[in-house]
């Protein structure tokens, strides 16, 4: 008789059991939220002329790529290198917004983000779009690879 009722229970309280799945969405919206915390704080870096700070979002890696044009930089000190080169003062780096974000996570230690870029400086309003590889390093989430393309001038 004890049985029948712990059985019975079991069925009732069934409904109310957190599912794999559910656990599951949870990891990946935290995922998704981890990353979009990333870029949140990369913008961020960038819109205050830290390029120093905009760099922690890349894996400190000689693996790490980025990809623009024509051009492939190899290894965060050169991607690095590549930003202060380019974007060597405020009036140069203008102001960053990130939208359409798409983040899907790939695996355990991988995501994918796609999104648009856009600079607001005083001369003009460069633009264009990236894909992102992200891997999940002891530093947390960080691009692994950077494609990103501009946007013909308007």
């Amino acid at each position: 008789m004890k049985s029948r009722w712990l059985l019975l229970a079991s069925f009732l309280l069934l409904p109310f059991a957190p599912s794999d799945s559910s656990a599951k969405e949870d990891g990946i919206n935290s995922v998704i939220g981890e990353i979009r915390a990333v870029l949140s704080a990369q913008q961020e870096a960038w819109n205050h002329g830290d390029i120093d700070s905009f760099m922690n979002a890349y894996a400190r890696a000689e693996t790490t790529v980025f990809v623009s044009g024509d051009e492939v930089t190899r290894g965060w000190q050169t991607v690095r290198d590549r930003y202060f080169k380019k974007y060597g003062d405020r009036a140069k780096m203008g102001t960053l917004t990130f939208s359409e974000l798409e983040i899907e996570q790939l695996g355990p230690d991988s995501a994918v983000a796609l999104g648009r870029w856009e600079l607001k400086r005083a001369s003009d309003n460069p633009h264009g779009r990236f894909s992102l590889i992200f891997r999940h390093t002891p530093d947390g989430w960080r691009i692994v690879h950077d494609h990103t393309s501009a946007a013909p001038p308007s």
